[in-house]
C-alpha cells in the first residue's frame, strides 16, 4: 500500500471519531494495552507529559513542546485531530512522522491488529508511542483524545499530568455537569505524579483535590502563576495556557534543565517550532480574516470576547458545525450584528447549512446558506470591504478547509 491507501485503510478498518463521531468511541484500556503489547509495549520506553482538558490542551501541548525544543531536548508531540494531513498528529521537534513510517507500521501490524479490533485513535496512539520509543525522544508531550480516565493514551505514566480546564463538551460520553466531566479528566492523575490544573473552577476544585490527595500527587493551580511572558499565538485565551505551560515547566525543573531564555523563546516561537495552526490565525488583511478552531461553549465565549476588541466596519462570520454539538447553545453566544455565511464542513458528521441557518434565524442571526466552506468564504470575501472583518470557525473541520 502507498501512503494514501494506508490512510484510507486506517479510516475504513478502524472507526475514527473525527470522521464517524460517537460510533467510533470505544472507551476502556483493554484493546490499547493488547495492541501496545503486540508492538512491544512502547508506552513504557519514553518520558512524557500527559494533558487533558476541554479547551487549551492543544495549544498548551505545543507551547511545552516548543519550549523543550528550545532547551535542546528531542521532543515528541502527539495531538489530535489533524487539520490537513494525518501526520500532523505525530511529530518530533516539529517534524511530522514520515509517510514511509506510517505505511511500514500499518503493513507490519494490520493483520494482528485487526483481530484486536481497535479504534482509529487506539491504533494511532500506539503508532505514536512506538515511533517515539524507536526514535529515543527525551520526552513526549501527549494529548488525550477524549476525556481522560478511559482515553487510550492513559496507559502512560508521565512526569507531570496536566488538566487545562473543564467545559461542557462531549457530554454524551463524559457527563452532563462540570463535576462529572472533571472526574473523567482527573482519571489521568497517577500515583505520586504531580498535576497542574489550568483553571480553578468552583465545581471542580474539590474533585481535583480529592484525586490528587488519593494519589499522593502534588497539585499546582496555574492561575496562581504570575507571568508577563508572551507567545506568538494571538488568541486572548492563550494567557491562561501560558500560565499552565509555565506551571508544568516549573514542575519539570526538578529533573529537566529548562533555562528561562528557552521558556521565553519557546513561547514566542510556537508556530515556527511546532507548526501549530488554527488558533486565532490570520489568513489575510484588508479585509482582516481570522480563523479559530474553538467549537464548544467555553471556546466560543473566548472568541466572541476577542471579537469585541477588533476594529471593523462590518463583521462577517463564516460558520459551520458538526451534527453532534448543541448548535443552539453555541449560536446564542454569537453577535447578532454580524452577517452570516452558513456552511457544512466536508465530512459525514457535518451539520447542513440549511439546518444551521434555521437555528440561526431563531436567534436573529441573519445570513445565507452555502453548499461548501469554500463557497461561503468566497462569498464573504466578495461582500466584505477592506475595513471589514471576516471570522471563520465553528468547527475544527471548517478551519481545516480554509488554511
Amino acid at each position: 500500500m502507498n501512503y494514501q491507501e494506508t490512510i484510507d485503510f486506517l479510516f475504513a478498518q478502524f472507526p475514527a471519531f473525527q470522521k464517524d463521531g460517537s460510533s467510533a468511541y470505544k472507551p476502556g484500556l483493554e484493546r490499547v494495552l493488547q495492541l501496545s503489547e503486540l508492538v512491544g509495549n512502547p508506552h513504557g520506553k519514553f518520558k512524557s507529559v500527559h494533558l487533558a482538558g476541554t479547551n487549551g490542551k492543544g495549544s498548551t501541548s505545543h507551547m511545552l513542546a516548543s519550549v523543550l525544543q528550545e532547551a535542546g531536548y528531542k521532543v515528541g508531540l502527539f495531538t489530535s485531530p489533524h487539520l490537513k494531513d494525518f501526520r500532523e498528529r505525530i511529530k518530533i521537534n516539529g517534524k511530522e512522522i514520515s509517510q514511509e513510517y506510517v505505511v511500514d507500521f500499518v503493513s507490519k501490524f494490520k493483520i494482528s491488529a485487526s483481530e484486536i479490533s481497535p479504534s482509529f485513535f487506539e491504533y494511532t496512539t500506539v503508532m505514536a508511542f512506538e515511533f517515539f520509543a524507536k526514535e529515543k525522544v527525551d520526552i513526549a508531550i501527549i494529548e488525550t483524545g477524549l476525556g481522560g480516565r478511559l482515553d487510550c493514551s492513559n496507559i502512560i505514566t508521565p512526569e507531570v499530568s496536566v488538566i487545562t480546564n473543564i467545559g461542557l463538551d462531549h457530554v454524551q460520553f463524559l457527563g452532563n455537569t462540570l463535576g462529572e466531566i472533571a472526574k473523567e479528566k482527573a482519571g489521568i492523575i497517577k500515583y505520586k505524579v504531580p498535576v497542574v490544573i489550568g483553571r480553578k473552577q468552583g465545581e471542580t476544585v474539590s474533585i481535583f483535590d480529592f484525586f490528587a490527595h488519593n494519589n499522593n500527587s502534588k497539585i499546582i493551580w496555574a492561575e496562581a502563576i504570575d507571568s508577563d511572558l508572551k507567545t506568538d499565538l494571538k488568541g486572548w485565551y492563550q494567557k491562561e495556557n501560558i500560565k499552565t505551560a509555565i506551571a508544568t515547566l516549573q514542575l519539570l525543573q526538578d529533573k529537566w534543565s529548562v533555562p528561562s531564555e528557552a521558556i521565553k523563546q519557546g513561547l514566542l516561537n510556537v508556530v515556527r517550532n511546532t507548526g501549530l495552526q488554527g488558533r486565532w490565525q490570520q489568513l489575510s488583511s484588508a479585509p482582516k480574516i481570522i480563523c479559530d478552531t474553538g467549537h464548544n461553549e467555553d471556546g466560543i465565549k473566548q472568541i466572541t470576547n476577542q471579537l469585541k476588541s477588533e476594529n471593523y466596519n462590518q463583521l462577517h462570520i463564516v460558520w459551520g458545525m458538526v451534527n453532534d454539538k448543541d448548535a443552539s447553545t453555541v449560536l446564542k453566544l454569537l453577535p447578532s450584528e454580524a452577517k452570516y455565511y452558513w456552511c457544512k464542513p466536508d465530512m459525514p458528521r457535518g451539520l447542513s447549512a440549511e439546518q444551521l441557518s434555521e437555528k440561526g434565524m431563531n436567534l436573529n442571526l441573519v445570513g445565507a446558506s452555502f453548499s461548501s466552506v469554500a463557497e461561503a468564504k468566497n462569498a464573504a470575501m466578495k461582500s466584505a470591504k477592506s475595513n471589514d472583518f471576516i471570522f471563520i470557525g465553528g468547527s475544527t473541520f471548517v478551519v481545516a478547509e480554509v488554511i
